[in-house]
């Protein structure tokens, strides 16, 4: 993405610049804060489960809100058009919905620390160990897509070299996560949110008034390609083609289930937001006031990249010169004057920031205390862990600089998380739902169910797919179908081994597989959690009813 440097340099002074010198020194300062309260290994790497809903609820929607979020899913309306909207109102809110209704006792009343920890308690440590190294795995990959996709529009905006982007970007995520922990990431994720919102409203605002509003965008996109550009279930029948290259049934069970549930649910970024709240209903209330945002999202999202479509019709064109993931840097260059231009830049680096300090506090989380303290320095004492946490964290930052080029052979990042996310969560959520809901399945199932679907997902997308063995329209498309074989298989798999090997005694599941009790389910509500609006039970199905009332509009 060099050629763009030219094409899209911001003319930026200096009351932009300052805006985003001030906003890097806010960011120190919340991590010089958070300092104070880090005394133990809990306190870093899940703020000593001491946080409100609220700020944990802003933080889970937050930390997804990274630039991978907003370049890609931009860059998916560009490429795919209001098909886009599926990955929020199917592939998002039910999974998010059963997160806290279903699984979130599961998680805080068995005080884990990780999503792994949940599989050493439930199969063992083969499982546990396996999973471990998948996610840290996918963890600093995706950190390095964080860090790529910031340097290649900061050099297009600005002028940066890469280099300096990826350096500077890097340091201030390890510098105030090594200072605060968690807390510092969740508090500057909250301060993020409302930072990347106010820089992209005033982008969908605008390029709005540029082509005519909605009933302008919608027309423009219906004579450049067609009605279900712009529709978000047309075309999707089975056999029928569309841009999206899938069908209702791929939809709804590659996307809307295995893949959202597997990310949602099993994805520790986002889980480990839950379990530092401060109570099982502030952990319960998390993902499910996090829903309400996050519905509203692809307003300022997808939109933009339709809007930018409009605009460039040529984009993603091997002749154009523009790639699909240029949607929002294009729209910053043509709209926005100086002043709002520097609140924009600052919001995109903020997204960047968000993104990779999830992965990263996740990432130390994890390897330290399910790799390093389980398996290789047990019995340590406490300030041992809290300091390899921290130890950890420049690892991870420095890991996720190496993996960054990894991305550059997309032209749309989203295609590339979407591949991820069907090798590593579709299987890890395979093996959670079924041991948590069948007591018989046994260690062993958990650990093969778990190999053979990540196996099984890897060789679909890079045989059977790349190779042109089955024709699948779109690197989308074959996602879904790569999450479907993954979690089939998986299952297949564990319903074949658990009747050959021994179960674990019905004693030792309680808590951890469904009709059990777990310590601290039936834990009372805080003061103040009673009120009928804080009930979990009314905020998920509230959101369930919500986001299927935004279809409605754009499925006319």
């Amino acid at each position: 993405m060099r050629y763009l440097a030219e094409g899209l340099r911001l003319p930026t002074n200096a009351l932009d610049y300052t805006i985003l010198i001030l906003y890097f020194v806010v960011v120190l300062g919340v991590g010089f804060a958070a300092r104070a309260s880090v005394k133990t290994s809990l306190d870093f790497f899940l703020s000593g489960r001491s946080l409100p809903a609220w700020v944990t609820g802003l933080a889970f929607v937050a930390a997804n809100l990274g630039a991978l979020e907003i370049l890609g899913m931009a860059a998916n309306g560009a490429q795919y058009g209001v098909y886009t909207v599926h990955w929020y109102w199917v592939g998002a809110i039910p999974a998010m919905v059963f997160l806290g209704l279903v699984m979130m006792p599961f998680y805080y009343g068995s005080k884990v620390r990780s999503v792994p920890e949940f599989l050493l308690h439930r199969y063992g440590p083969s499982s546990h160990l396996l999973s471990s190294i998948i996610f840290s795995i996918a963890s600093v990959l995706i950190a390095g897509v964080n860090l790529y996709a910031m340097a290649i529009v900061v050099e297009a905006l600005l002028g940066w070299p890469q280099w300096v982007a990826i350096v500077v970007a890097g340091l201030f995520v390890l510098a105030y996560i090594t200072l605060g922990g968690l807390s510092s990431a969740i508090y500057n994720e909250v301060l993020q949110f409302f930072v990347i919102l106010a820089a992209l409203i005033p982008l969908t605002v605008v390029g709005l008034r540029r082509i005519g509003g909605f009933g302008g965008l919608k027309d423009s996109l219906t004579d450049s390609h067609g009605p279900h550009f712009v529709s978000a279930w047309g075309g999707t029948g089975i056999g029928s083609s569309n841009p999206l290259g899938a069908n209702w049934l791929t939809i709804v069970l590659g996307l809307g289930f295995c893949l959202s549930f597997g990310y949602w649910t099993t994805n520790f970024a986002e889980v480990q937001r839950a379990l530092s709240a401060r109570n099982l209903s502030a952990a319960q209330r998390t993902p499910l006031i996090a829903a309400f945002p996050k519905m509203f999202i692809p307003l300022v999202v997808v939109v933009p990249g339709l809007i930018a479509l409009v605009m460039e019709p040529d984009i993603g064109a091997k002749t154009s010169g523009l790639q699909y993931n240029d949607a929002i840097p294009l729209l910053m260059s043509e709209l926005l004057p100086n002043g709002v231009l520097g609140l924009a830049v600052t919001g995109l680096l903020a997204a960047f920031m968000a993104g990779m300090a999830a992965n990263v506090s996740s990432f130390n989380t994890v390897f330290t205390n399910d790799i390093w303290r389980a398996y290789i320095r047990k019995g340590r004492p406490d300030g041992y862990y809290l300091l390899t946490g921290r130890v950890v964290t420049a690892i991870g930052v420095l890991v996720g600089m190496g993996t960054a080029f990894i991305a550059s052979s997309f032209s749309n990042i989203m295609n590339y998380l979407q591949t991820l996310f069907s090798f590593f969560n579709v299987p890890l959520f395979c093996v959670f739902i079924i041991g948590m809901f069948w007591k018989r399945a046994t260690s062993q199932a958990g650990f093969w169910g778990l190999l053979c679907g990540t196996v099984a997902a890897m060789i679909n997308y890079f045989w059977l797919y790349r190779e042109d063995v089955i024709s699948i329209p779109s690197d989308q498309g074959a996602n879904f179908v790569s999450a479907i074989v993954a979690f089939v298989v998986g299952g297949v798999v564990m319903v074949a081994v658990t009747p050959f090997t021994k179960p674990k005694p019905v004693e030792s599941l309680a808590g951890l597989v469904y009709g059990t009790t777990a310590p601290g389910v039936a834990e009372p509500p805080a003061p103040g959690d009673e009120a009928w609006y804080r009930r979990p039970a009314v905020l998920g199905w509230s959101a369930l009813i919500l986001a299927a009332l935004c279809y409605l509009p754009f499925s006319l």
